[in-house]
């Protein structure tokens, strides 16, 4: 439950105003704003908290709660969900993504916009359920077999995990794609002050319907050649709709000689607009001769290392990706190429470092991994940051 810091209103069920509640809390209210109407999962530690939230949260604005008897059947009833015309949502950790993985294939090539929320803790297997870690950050990449193209957002505040809820489904119904928030153990359990603003302050974003007679719609014909995002009708209005996990035509049918045709366009629907996808914060970046990479609850420190050694006199700035894929260093390498040196922080043991040594070019990346229940301290970056300069 949130203790309430100021007046809280309700705006067709809908919270608004100040509150002081966990990672958990926030993500599961940014999708009662975002317009989810379905949450089907499993309990999972550590996330829960969102899914116990939504079971009372979802009722009041006309939405539906389902516990499943396991990951595989939740993530399929996501993609039905979303057919049936609603927003949908699941959140897991590690083990419930990987039963998911298959049904996270299905999504991706039956076009069904959804967001999974994977709030990861230590792992291999089950690893540490109650303890953080980043360590699915590659998972989340290459989660299903064959190619296709996945989002992932990171939070590393409660407000930004509220605030990036709301930017996965606008990127779900943009791109008909499964959307992902990776959010952290620590992130999601501790608690921070966050506002939730009025419901006309938000950007919501909807898929797009088919404007030509039922006659003439083909569910897998984009618009255009441009955002190659096909208009997508709603099961029971009228339109027939044949949906498959094969490869198939634009009419839904299969025909494996469409492969290329049509992987292509899964993948090229995300990579050709992964510039405007993208989404990073930059500290004290301009003139930085180490640059500090982080995300998630590692960015904490990090920040506050780069602080300290700019106090200090060192020019360090802060690179923190928002988006972890598409992978945003390749439209800001600039940064890397100005720079003495990198420094690459994680709670694993090395994921995100090889994409920032892809465009750091003979710049040297100092990478430095955490694996266990503590993230890593601003004094262990410090002394990285040292090493870079010297």
């Amino acid at each position: 439950m949130s203790k309430v810091v100021a007046a809280t209103k309700r705006s067709n069920d809908i919270l608004t105003g100040e509150h002081l509640v966990d990672g958990n809390w926030a993500l599961a209210e940014g999708a009662i704003s975002a317009g989810c109407k379905f949450f089907g999962g499993y309990p999972i530690t550590p996330s829960s908290e969102i899914a116990e939230h939504l079971s009372r949260r979802l009722p009041d604005v006309g939405g539906a709660f389902i516990q499943f008897e396991d990951e595989i059947a939740s993530i399929s009833a996501l993609i039905g969900a979303s057919w049936a015309g609603v927003k949908a949502m699941s959140a897991t950790s590690g083990p419930g993504l990987s039963l998911m993985a298959e049904g996270i294939g299905l999504a991706a090539m039956t076009e069904a916009p959804c967001v999974i929320v994977d709030v990861m803790r230590g792992g291999p297997c089950t690893g540490q359920p109650t303890k953080p870690s980043q360590g699915d950050v590659m998972q989340l990449k290459w989660c299903s077999h064959g190619d296709y193209e996945t989002i992932v957002l990171c939070p590393y505040s409660v407000q930004e995990c509220y605030d990036l809820v709301i930017q996965a489904f606008n990127l779900a119904e943009t791109y008909r794609i499964p959307v992902f928030v990776a959010a952290d153990e620590i992130v999601a359990h501790m608690r921070e002050t966050m506002v939730i603003p009025q419901p006309s302050q938000l950007m919501i974003v909807h898929r797009k319907k088919p404007t030509v007679a039922p006659d003439e719609y083909l569910p897998f014909k984009p618009d255009s050649d441009e955002d190659l995002v096909p208009p997508m009708a709603t099961f029971g209005q009228g339109y027939r709709v044949h949906v498959t996990g094969l490869t198939h035509t634009q009419k839904g049918y299969p025909d494996s000689s469409k492969q290329e045709e049509l992987v292509q366009r899964l993948c090229d629907k995300v990579r050709k607009h992964a510039r405007d996808i993208v989404k990073v914060d930059l500290r004290h970046c301009d003139d930085a001769e180490c640059v500090v990479v982080a995300y998630g609850v590692s960015a904490r420190a990090a920040l506050k290392a780069v602080e300290v050694a700019r106090g200090n006199g060192i020019k360090a700035g802060l690179f923190r990706p928002i988006t972890l894929w598409p992978s945003p260093f390749e439209f800001y390498d600039e940064i890397f190429a100005r720079s003495k040196g990198v420094v690459v922080t994680e709670m694993n043991y090395g994921q995100i470092v090889r994409e920032v040594e892809r465009v750091a070019g003979r710049r040297k990346v100092s990478f430095l991994g955490k694996l266990g229940e503590y993230p890593p301290t601003p004094g262990e970056i410090s002394a990285k940051i040292r090493e870079v300069i010297k």
